[in-house]
């Protein structure tokens, strides 16, 4: 049995009033504790004798306040609401080192403290510290009589959760509250599995995502984006990455680096890149709620200013056509998968800058504007369902449902998407078009659907990447809305 453990030598808290600095020594931090790591596997891996098991911690910062005073009342993140002491883990600061920079600074101007930076109580699990497509296990074979357990800290679901963000956590008395919506722990989580889904990396991720169903879309973005990178980037892009990080560079019209996996990932995610994570980043997420749930519990915790989903949908009224858009400006949520997290009785708000954003993109795209809008486009409930085969059971009760709703599409991703923005404080918003109208004849068959897309998927494309163009000139300060905010918030956005 394994009774020493060899850990970094500790390191005293350090306080800081400047934000770069205090970011600076988080960094030193988590990369002496997680070479500490990688370095003691490594040793063991090429034979060196056992004699202790080995553990390192995440950096954590701290702030704590004395005073009920006010702050700035029209900023959503950036405070406190009550005296303490707040604290969060931190990982990967390169990876996030604009966020938590302008995340501290925030703190520092808002309440006239200094940040305390020191080590955690919490492990940094082995697989963490190697990062994203490490396989440990595989590198383990010269110890495998005894358990990598034994010897390092592993990923530990019990205390990876979502309670902070689902507004149930509840600090033990005389701990300190949350600073942040996620742990370190649970956003190692995160960028791992967002690699393993969509198979580039986490650090090429921007700011703004569009979710679609549909590769057709994928199809026209990367077209798009390929013309664009030839022509030499245009408004500020500098490199556009597709699976297996295959990175083209401004510039060019061939890749520079990255490999094609050997089968594309369940949800193959395209990045757009700007400076400052910036850019568009675009997943195809496939059919269903539960991958739309599986990929925004994870995009979530890169703190993205706006995703919008980008889809087909069947057309509930019968005055509507195909190719006719469809504004979300409400959601009935039949897709059960966030059930347990975001009752159904939460209501889903609609987003005025999302939504003005959005129909502005449609006027300027189609050419329509004010009354003549309503020709190509209705605003209003958008039902997303769990069964993608509803018609073929007993129409009564759906229908009667989606009526009382004055539904006017139904999907079986959009309301999923949104309601997973509102429970992660993530901007979101629907623009649909309309591929069929089972209620009223027109079904999706293949003859209609490739004329449907031939003519329609890449304006709507365009309408997509015009809105998020829009909410990218926004200073992120007006973005992030109050009403996404609980009534106890943790100061990261």
């Amino acid at each position: 049995m394994i009774s020493a453990t060899d850990t970094p030598s500790t390191v005293a808290p350090q306080s800081f009033d400047d934000p770069a600095k205090a970011l600076d020594a988080i960094t030193e931090l988590y990369e002496r504790n997680t070479a500490f790591l990688i370095d003691s596997f490594g040793k063991l891996a090429k034979g060196v004798p056992i004699t202790a098991r080995y553990r390192a911690f995440y950096p954590q910062v701290s702030i704590e306040t004395t005073s009920f005073s006010h702050v700035d009342s029209r900023l959503s993140y950036g405070h406190v609401t009550a005296p303490g002491i707040y604290t969060t883990t931190i990982t990967r600061p390169v990876l996030f080192r604009h966020y938590l920079k302008e995340q501290l600074a925030l703190l520092m101007r808002s309440h006239n403290v200094p940040v305390i930076v020191s080590e955690s109580t919490t492990p940094i699990p082995l697989h963490f510290a190697f990062g994203e497509g490490a396989h440990v296990e595989a590198s383990a074979a010269a110890f495998d009589d005894i358990p990598l357990r034994d010897l390092f800290d592993t990923p530990d679901l019990n205390t990876t959760d979502d309670e902070i963000a689902n507004g149930e956590y509840i600090p033990p008395p005389g701990q300190p509250s949350p600073l942040a919506p996620f742990t370190a722990q649970r956003i190692d989580y995160s960028l791992a599995r967002l690699a393993h889904y969509t198979a580039t990396s986490a650090s090429h991720f921007q700011n703004f995502v569009l979710f679609t169903n549909y590769q057709f879309y994928i199809d026209e973005f990367c077209n798009w984006a390929r013309d664009l990178m030839a022509k030499g980037g245009g408004d500020g892009y500098t490199a556009f990455v597709e699976p297996g990080n295959i990175i083209t560079p401004a510039g060019s019209s061939q890749p520079e680096a990255g490999a094609s996996p050997p089968r594309l990932p369940q949800m193959p995610a395209y990045h757009l890149k700007k400076k400052g994570h910036a850019g568009i980043t675009m997943i195809n997420i496939g059919v269903g709620p539960s991958n739309a749930k599986t990929i925004t519990d994870h995009v979530a915790v890169l703190r993205p200013h706006a995703w919008l989903m980008l889809g087909h949908c069947a057309g509930l009224r019968n005055s509507q056509r195909l190719g006719d858009y469809v504004l979300a400006h409400a959601y009935m949520r039949e897709d059960h998968v966030l059930d347990d997290d975001l009752p159904v009785w939460v209501p889903i708000p609609a987003l005025a800058e999302v939504q003005v954003a959005l129909e502005a993109a449609v006027a300027e795209i189609t050419g329509y504007e004010g009354f003549e809008l309503k020709r190509i486009m209705r605003t209003g409930t958008v039902g997303t369902i769990d069964n993608r085969n509803w018609e073929l059971r007993d129409q009564a009760g759906p229908v009667k449902r989606l009526s009382q709703a004055r539904a006017v599409a139904l999907d079986m991703e959009s309301a999923t998407i949104a309601a997973n923005g509102f429970r992660f404080r993530v901007p979101y918003g629907t623009l649909l078009c309309v591929s069929d109208k089972p209620l009223h004849g027109e079904l999706k068959l293949p003859g209609m659907a490739t004329a449907f897309y031939r003519t329609q998927v890449n304006q709507h494309l365009q309408i997509g990447i015009r809105a998020i163009q829009k909410l990218a000139a926004m200073p992120p300060e007006t973005l992030h809305s109050r009403k996404l905010r609980s009534f106890f918030e943790t100061a990261f956005q």
